[in-house]
């Protein structure tokens, strides 16, 4: 079993920055792919940016050139840093590790609002 608890988010201005942090604990040599999600009331969940055991990343288009996701391997750690934020970037942020069964943090809210 792999557990994941997601922490950074929180409010922020327009243009402004955020880091989003996700520890894994428990069964981690087990994860093949972690990656971020979000979702806003009303939506289904959407890709943010993947990343492999191998270091190979995915980005959707809206976080290309604004988000760089990163792991630590040595501390179990998953980083999503995002730049150049705007109000279309507000939602609820989720973590997510492939076992390969898809196991969810329990989200974290970013508000980008002035």
């Amino acid at each position: 079993q792999v557990q994941l608890v997601e922490s950074g988010g929180g409010l922020v201005q327009p243009g402004g920055s955020l880091r989003l942090s996700c520890a894994a604990s428990g069964s981690i040599r087990s994860i093949v792919i972690m990656g971020w999600y979000r979702q806003v009331p009303g939506e289904q969940r959407r890709l943010v940016a993947a990343i492999t055991s191998a270091g190979n990343t995915n980005y959707a288009d809206s976080a290309k050139g604004r988000f760089t996701i990163s792991r630590d391997n040595a501390k179990s750690t998953l980083y999503l840093q995002m730049n150049s934020l705007k109000p279309e970037d507000t939602a609820v942020y989720y973590c997510y590790a492939d076992t390969p069964r898809r196991v969810w943090g329990q989200g974290t809210q970013v508000t980008v609002s002035s």
